[in-house]
Parts: C-alpha cells; structure tokens; sequence
C-alpha cells in the first residue's frame, strides 16, 4: 500500500474546517498516518501553501507548520498538539511567521490549497535549533526513503 497521511477533520482535497484556521481556534488538524517503509528511523512533517498570497497570481509558498524527527512508533498526531505533547524526540523547526508551532490556514484572497507532507527518513536529524522549512529539505537531502501528502483547501469567508 505505500505510506498514507488522512484526517477524520478533511478528506483529501476536501475544505479544511474553520478551526484549524485563523479565523477559528487556530488549532492542527489531527493527522494519522501508515504504511512506514522498513528502514524509516524517523519522519519530518511539512505543511504549506503555495498559493500566497492569491491563487491567481501565486508569488510564494507560505511554511505553516515544521516538524522532524518524530518517531517512526509515533501514527499520528492530536489536534491541537501542544509542543509538550508532541511524540517523544520530535522537534518544531520555524513557520514563515518566524514562530514554532503551527500557524493555520489565513488566506487573503481565493481558495488555497494546503500541502500536508510527510517524509519516511532512513535517519533521525541533527536536532539543534528550530530549522526552516528550507533548511529543513536540505538536511532531508539524500534520506527520503517515502513520501506522501494530503491536501486540503481554505477560502475565508
């Protein structure tokens, strides 16, 4: 079957619900996934939208939330998950408000969608500081033995 990334908050390119949203509580969705490869001594987790800041006319993509060296024990994480609560040895590198932690969905103009991407690595990181999304990829590099997505989409109202 492969690796799989789901949530019971939205289905595959499905709306993603106002709670996990700036204009609700601002909460992750919850994220379960399966299918780890043999060898995965860790996965990273990377959420962002590459519609920013209007889908018509998109300049950027924009990191929402940064995770790595979550164990591969670990099937998924809570919604809302505090930084305390993350899976044990898991680390929160920088979104692009330049904060740990996830920042939810707030697009200006348009629907956008939301890349949830998740890596099987076949190392566990070096865990010092909060890496960005970028440099996040480059320690990656050369240890993505799978990889999956789930997409969800967000219009504000």
């Amino acid at each position: 079957m492969g690796l799989t990334l789901t949530s019971p908050a939205f289905s595959a390119g499905g709306d993603i619900p106002v709670i996990h949203t700036c204009d609700g509580s601002d909460v992750s969705p919850p994220l379960s996934w399966s299918g780890l490869p043999p060898g995965t001594k860790s996965l990273a987790l990377i959420v962002d939208d590459p519609d920013a800041p209007d889908p018509a006319a998109p300049q950027r993509t924009w990191v929402h939330w940064v995770l790595y060296n979550i164990p591969p024990n670990a099937s998924g994480l809570a919604q809302g998950v505090a930084p305390h609560a993350l899976p044990a040895g898991a680390r929160e590198g920088l979104n692009d408000w330049q904060r740990s932690g996830y920042g939810g969905p707030c697009p200006p103009i348009g629907s956008h969608r939301y890349f949830h991407k998740l890596y099987a690595l076949d190392t566990i990181l070096p865990g010092s500081g909060k890496p960005t999304k970028r440099a996040l990829e480059s320690a990656m590099r050369g240890h993505v033995i799978a990889q999956t997505e789930l997409i969800g989409l967000y219009r504000r109202k």
